[in-house]
């Protein structure tokens, strides 16, 4: 298609994918107070892009493998003595340095670790669409499939053991949507900067939602407009494209955060 030659139509569409999946994904982020384990998520990521590189592999396989280790390496230790945000502090920083480490080993290939941390967003061509749109799907379709299931399981254990439902496959579930997020919103805003998209939409929702499937739509929406404004802005502004979106995405939370504050007429 001649409209997909276009650098810039293909970051628009690239960002407008990563936000509608990441947007309902961080209300469960956001519900579960699991922000400190998709940053654990997010770090590993760099682990996965120089093993994609030593291996041969491509970027989404890499970091989602690393992804998913992670989320098995906290579950396989969690309870053993540490408290879990000591144990996801030491995971997201020795991945993330051990990852930096890595990379400086692999030869023969000229490494941008500037565009893996903070995306690049504007080198995203068509092959990566296919995947950032195909995860989207998959996460999308994940948590509409089993989402009055994860509902449950959010607001209880108990209650969802009582309805009949594992809250232990609900949590492995959101672990696969969340691999999958980090893997294909690595290329748009980077490592550092795909918990912030998880995160921000969401809790910029939150004032104004009055059922937990409005704020995952608004949400969604807020991450895709955050892509599209920070795109423009980035644009005019000759700013780095990755961190401009996240910053759109803080200005709506602040908009949010302030209207939410506001006493509201009778």
């Amino acid at each position: 298609m001649a409209v997909l030659d276009d650098f810039l139509v293909r970051a628009a569409l690239a960002g407008v994918g990563v936000g509608l999946a990441a947007g309902p994904l961080g209300a469960f982020v956001v519900w579960r107070r699991m922000a400190y384990f998709g940053d654990a998520t997010a770090h590993a990521a760099i682990l996965g892009v120089a093993l994609s590189l030593a291996f041969s592999l491509s970027i989404f396989t890499g970091t989602l493998a690393v992804a998913l280790a992670m989320a098995w390496v906290v579950a396989l230790l969690s309870g053993r003595g540490l408290a879990m945000d000591t144990l996801l502090g030491v995971l997201a920083h020795s991945a993330l340095a051990f990852g930096l480490v890595a990379v400086s080993f692999v030869q023969g290939v000229r490494i941008d670790l500037m565009a893996y941390l903070f995306g690049d967003i504007l080198a995203v061509g068509r092959i990566d669409l296919v995947v950032i749109w195909g995860g989207a799907a998959m996460v999308l379709g994940l948590l509409a499939w089993r989402w009055n299931a994860l509902l449950t399981s959010t607001l209880s254990d108990e209650l969802a053991c009582a309805a009949g439902i594992d809250p232990r496959r609900e949590r492995l579930v959101l672990t696969l949507a969340l691999a999958v997020v980090v893997a294909v919103a690595i290329k748009v805003v980077g490592a550092l900067l795909i918990t912030a998209m998880l995160i921000i939409p969401a809790a910029a929702s939150r004032p104004f939602a009055t059922t937990p499937e409005r704020m995952a739509v608004a949400a969604a929406a807020i991450g895709a407009l955050s892509a599209l404004g920070g795109l423009r802005l980035a644009y005019l502004a000759d700013t780095p494209a990755g961190p401009t979106i996240v910053c759109v995405a803080a200005l709506f939370f602040t908009v949010s955060t302030v209207l939410g504050l506001l006493p509201r007429r009778g």
